[in-house]
């Protein structure tokens, strides 16, 4: 995918606080960083898919700002029932299947997989959980609820298991930059959940 001249709409760089997204830089080449925001996106989207979430789209944008090549993505949901804890591991499942690409593809390093950390997503976790009443704890277990690293185990497991799924998807994302949540279907024979009544078309 070549990088596009101009950045996606201001609202794909910001957290969902509205607070601009951190940016870090790397020391792999353009299509090792490419594919690792593709398994990025495919670990959510498949995970999303497995706990009954309907997924719309998910995808890559890459483009060049005063000469620096960036890349971002964004994997757009209609959540209607999920469970607490399973959403949350869905939230974690994209700096997960970041860091099992880097251990296959060879790529691993301590600072590289720090980067994948993408605190956006945890701080997501952590917000629509308090709203529904569950306590997620960035670095503890608080009293009836569960840490940040209890989810990334969940996650983490789930991303094993639907290893295959993950990165057909990746691979998929990687070279289309966009597929759709019945595209996803198709190439995993997962099922894409109906879209809930009044949720993104």
């Amino acid at each position: 995918m070549s990088a596009v001249q101009t950045a996606p709409k201001p609202e794909l760089l910001l957290d969902h606080r509205g607070a601009p997204k951190p940016k870090n830089e790397s020391d792999l080449d353009c299509a090792s960083v490419q594919l690792k925001a593709s398994f990025h996106e495919a670990g959510h989207a498949v995970l999303a898919m497995t706990y009954g979430i309907h997924v719309v789209t998910s995808e890559i944008m890459a483009w060049t700002d005063e000469d620096v090549w960036n890349i971002t993505g964004s994997t757009e949901l209609n959540v209607d029932r999920a469970g607490a804890w399973q959403y949350a591991a869905m939230c974690a499942a994209g700096a997960v299947a970041e860091v099992q690409y880097l251990l296959i593809a060879g790529l691993w390093t301590p600072d590289r997989a720090l980067a994948c950390a993408a605190l956006h997503d945890r701080e997501l976790a952590v917000d629509v959980l308090a709203r529904c009443g569950a306590r997620l704890g960035r670095t503890h277990v608080p009293g009836g609820g569960r840490s940040w690293a209890q989810v990334r185990g969940m996650a983490r497991r789930r991303v094993a298991y639907h290893w295959r799924e993950i990165r057909l998807v990746a691979e998929a994302i990687n070279e289309r930059t966009l597929v759709t949540g019945e595209e996803i279907a198709a190439i995993t024979s997962l099922t894409n959940p109906p879209r809930p009544e009044g949720g993104v078309a």
